[in-house]
């Protein structure tokens, strides 16, 4: 990386989280009171974020203490992270994305053939602060480097409202964007922006989270039913590892109208269901669902009263399972004795990881993920179809009953001996914040191989 290009993307970032913060003046964004010090880690990280796309590709991921299946599928990742783009006719595929974004640059032949604006819209700050701190900087820059002025795109949230998601995607028709990526915060508000799209001619790519009887044209995520799988298989390793006897297990899951938790469930039940039909392990319950911390928090309480011998938890991610730890905590429950699992290595779960009271974390590159779906956009805006390599599989709309062209990208399986590896090299947590009050300590990171 030289210094112009670090600096422009710094800059491309920056003002991206400014436009988002001034947006949420209007109602346009969302916070996360589950994580400790939110807004500090949001503008430290989104800064960092920033760093991360001009960053150079470092050594793969050292393999997890998880199973097989699990150690593959973060080596396949860590390849993901450091493969060199595709120069041959514009051509990119899914595991050629890197920290450089220097893929993005192969596809400005494509651009210059394409028509009309790329608009973004993500969905809330609530469920995952990640949207403001690394989808939004990413996106800009993925969009940019593969050829675009900032007049041709724009990146704005909804706020966690329907009707500003909705009134988002008109405004980006009617001046004129011919490819929309979308997060839809529900199916009712996703299928619903894509009818009008299409009733306009404007081709749409979910983003992230299928729009179940949507009308979009592709999808973009990570492969969820393997985020699933990851966190099955880190909860009976971290049983095994922390040597919890007779297992009784509460399985947590998300929000029943966000089909990635469905899929979350799938993967991971795919795991549990065995363990508990032989009755080496005890299904001791499985609450309704919820991504919303507070609810979550409520639902494990009640759990916990009604079933005092549970003792561990499937949790689908960091932010609910942040209060529900610090609850255990005020039980007296001791470090390494209660498995918790989690998603999206925020800095309040990676802390607990270090600290021995969550067994691990699913780790999604989101930079991965912003290039795939800008190199997406800019075939779809050029009426180009993406290549097979790009586009390498498919996912059910189990309500419209069709199969949608994906881009299913590679999740990692994050633990303390891995840590240093995967989401400090790639920038998406800033050491020196993590490795301090109130997340985790220097020891606790020295012994995990990670310098503040």
């Amino acid at each position: 990386m030289n210094r112009s290009k670090g600096t422009r993307a710094l800059l491309v970032a920056s003002s991206a989280v400014i436009a988002l913060v001034a947006a949420g003046c209007g109602g346009n964004g969302r916070s996360n009171a589950s994580t400790g010090g939110a807004a500090t880690s949001t503008t430290a990280a989104a800064a960092t974020s920033t760093t991360a796309a001009a960053a150079t590709s470092t050594t793969a991921a050292a393999a997890t203490s998880t199973t097989a299946a699990a150690a593959t599928s973060t080596t396949a990742a860590a390849a993901t992270r450091t493969t060199a783009a595709s120069s041959s006719g514009g051509a990119v595929s899914a595991t050629g994305f890197n920290r450089n974004f220097t893929t993005m640059a192969a596809l400005e032949a494509i651009t210059a053939k394409g028509k009309g604006g790329v608009g973004v819209i993500l969905p809330d700050t609530v469920s995952s602060t990640r949207y403001v701190e690394f989808d939004a900087p990413y996106l800009t820059t993925a969009l940019q480097d593969a050829g675009l002025s900032a007049s041709q795109f724009s990146v704005v949230n909804a706020h966690g409202s329907d009707s500003t998601e909705y009134s988002d995607a008109q405004a980006d028709i009617t001046k004129g964007d011919s490819v929309l990526i979308m997060d839809p915060l529900d199916s009712g508000v996703g299928a619903k922006i894509e009818s009008y799209a299409k009733s306009h001619g404007v081709q749409v790519i979910d983003y992230d989270r299928l729009t179940l009887g949507g009308s979009r044209n592709y999808y973009v995520s990570f492969n969820n039913v393997q985020v699933g799988k990851l966190l099955g298989q880190g909860l009976v390793s971290c049983i095994s590892a922390w040597g919890v006897k007779k297992p009784q297990v509460l399985v947590m899951r998300g929000a029943a109208t966000d089909n990635n938790a469905t899929l979350f469930y799938n993967g991971y039940m795919s795991v549990l269901n065995p363990l508990f039909k032989s009755h080496k392990y005890v299904d001791v319950g499985q609450p309704a669902g919820t991504w919303t911390p507070s609810v979550a928090l409520t639902e494990f309480q009640q759990q916990f009263t009604a079933h005092p011998n549970m003792n561990a938890v499937l949790m689908p991610n960091d932010e609910n399972g942040a209060p529900i730890i610090k609850y255990l905590q005020t039980k007296g429950i001791k470090a390494k004795t209660f498995p918790v699992t989690g998603q999206d290595a925020t800095l309040t779960g990676l802390g607990n990881i270090l600290t021995g009271y969550q067994c691990g974390t699913v780790y999604k590159p989101i930079y991965l993920e912003a290039q795939a779906a800008a190199a997406v956009a800019i075939y779809a805006r050029a009426h180009m179809a993406p290549p097979s390599s790009l586009v390498n599989g498919t996912t059910e709309d189990t309500q419209s009953h069709v199969a949608v062209k994906s881009v299913l990208l590679t999740p990692e399986w994050v633990t303390p001996s891995n840590i240093n590896s995967t989401v400090i090299a790639d920038k998406f947590v800033p050491a020196t914040q993590l490795c301090a009050a109130p997340y985790a300590t220097a020891a606790a990171c020295t012994a995990a191989g990670i310098t503040p």
